[in-house]
């Protein structure tokens, strides 16, 4: 019976010196005790190794388990981080239980839950997280860098029902969505000429990066065309209903592949936490680990950016008309800021930057407007505020609960087309866009309102990548 590694870590060894002494130690055991007698004790040790310290087979495996075990036993804070709500009325027990764990880290500066919140993996989606020198995977999301971007054309508003079916055309034809779509050809951008080899995992998406560049992935993902109203002027434009592009996706495949790989790293740098925080395992920025995804990150930022930058151009030139003013903010990253007269890193899972006079884009749903808001640089929130309407509803119990024909008449009362999407997307599933803005009137201004008319998602039954 040959030991392998994997089979000490099914009955309870953690990843550490211990394993490779065990390995070693259990030709001479076997031999002397017999196979179901040795595991026997290894089995007995991995529940309590203090008591098999001195063992003649395997004392030393029982001390290396112990002195590991001791200094990576987890110590939470003495008391929890401090962390503000909005909107508590609207967010349900899950998210709330997940964000009070989130601030019991021993890393965990302070954090903010911001209204749109829902239950996320680790850190619920609308939570903000600051830490101390070290940044979490897991905080940062698996849809790394995914953003909303708006293009407004020097058009009015009016065009979009003008134009309808020219407009339906450019959308079906200038982009992509799904779950592993790819270009027809390919796409040259100068992210993609850039140092992928800095990271193994990083260097192996480079591929999947040039097939899938300029496209948009499944779940909430969209792009879309509608008017925006200015009530005043700003953004460099009189005020006016204007013709308007938005936009939202991330760093699709790459991205993806760079969270799995260093979720999963984390998880196993850190063994000594508990079932509940074990998807906030960190990795130290000090350390080659930390750094290599710090710049993975970046990357897959400047790759995500790159992604609806290419969308817009070609819809842009479609439509032969030149963009007066745009927006672009992005979520689901990790930022190094100054808080409380430290340097901290802040994770906005699912929360936009709201810095004092910073500009970005809030959401709603397919029938509900979205918001350009410029941010009021509110301390308490960690200068963040919600990155859209939330989730009133998972998508399984959506795809279990409502029908087409529930959305069909919300959409026609909203002026909407829509050209695809998955039931899991219905308005009905989200929160109230207006109650989420209510309740963060003091995080930002509203600045200009974006009502969807033409929309389109990945098809139906394509499963979501964030």
């Amino acid at each position: 019976m040959f030991m392998k590694p994997r089979e000490l870590l099914e009955i309870g060894f953690e990843q550490g010196p211990a394993i490779g002494l065990a390995v070693q130690a259990w030709g001479g055991a076997k031999m002397t005790l017999g196979k179901e007698a040795a595991w026997a004790k290894l089995q007995a040790l991995a529940r309590e190794p203090e008591k098999w310290v001195g063992d003649e087979h395997f004392g030393p495996v029982a001390e290396a388990l112990v002195a590991f075990r001791r200094v990576r036993a987890f110590t939470e804070r003495d008391k929890p981080a401090e962390f503000r709500v909005w909107g508590a009325e609207g967010i349900d027990g899950n998210a709330m239980g997940q964000m009070s764990a989130a601030v019991r880290l021993p890393v965990a500066v302070r954090g903010a839950l911001m209204p749109d919140a829902h239950m996320g993996y680790g850190l619920p989606i609308g939570g903000v997280l600051a830490t101390k020198d070290v940044v979490i995977p897991y905080a940062v999301g698996v849809d790394i860098a995914c953003r909303m971007r708006l293009s407004v054309f020097g058009l009015e508003g009016k065009q979009v029902e003008k134009q309808a079916a020219r407009l339906e055309k450019i959308l079906q034809r200038e982009t992509v969505f799904g779950t592993g779509a790819r270009q027809a050809k390919a796409t040259e951008h100068e992210v993609l000429e850039e140092d992928w080899s800095f990271s193994p995992v990083v260097n192996r998406v480079h591929e999947k990066a040039k097939g899938q560049i300029g496209t948009s992935g499944s779940g909430n993902h969209f792009v879309e065309w509608g008017t925006l109203t200015l009530d005043k002027p700003e953004l460099g434009l009189q005020a006016g209903e204007y013709l308007a592009l938005l936009s939202h996706s991330g760093s699709r495949g790459p991205g993806a592949g760079v969270a799995d790989f260093f979720c999963k790293l984390a998880m196993q740098l850190h063994p000594e936490l508990p079932a509940d925080l074990r998807r906030l395992a960190w990795l130290d920025l000090a350390k080659d680990e930390g750094r290599e995804y710090w710049a993975a990150m970046e990357l897959m930022g400047r790759f995500a950016s790159a992604n609806h930058a290419i969308i817009h151009r070609k819809i842009e030139r479609e439509l032969g008309e030149k963009v007066l003013a745009s927006v672009e903010n992005h979520h689901n990253f990790a930022w190094k800021e100054v808080h409380d007269g430290q340097e901290v890193v802040v994770h906005r899972k699912g929360a936009t930057p709201a810095g004092a006079g910073v500009l970005g884009v809030i959401p709603g749903s397919m029938a509900t407007p979205g918001f350009v808001v410029r941010g009021k640089g509110v301390a308490a929130s960690l200068d963040s505020a919600s990155h859209g309407a939330g989730r009133a509803m998972s998508r399984t119990a959506a795809k279990e609960k409502l029908r087409w024909g529930h959305v069909k008449g919300t959409l026609a009362e909203a002026g909407v087309k829509l050209l695809s999407a998955g039931i899991d997307e219905a308005p009905q599933a989200y929160k109230d866009i207006h109650s989420v803005m209510a309740a963060q009137a003091d995080l930002v201004e509203v600045v200009a309102r974006f009502d969807p008319r033409i929309v389109r998602m990945a098809d139906a039954g394509e499963a979501p990548e964030d």
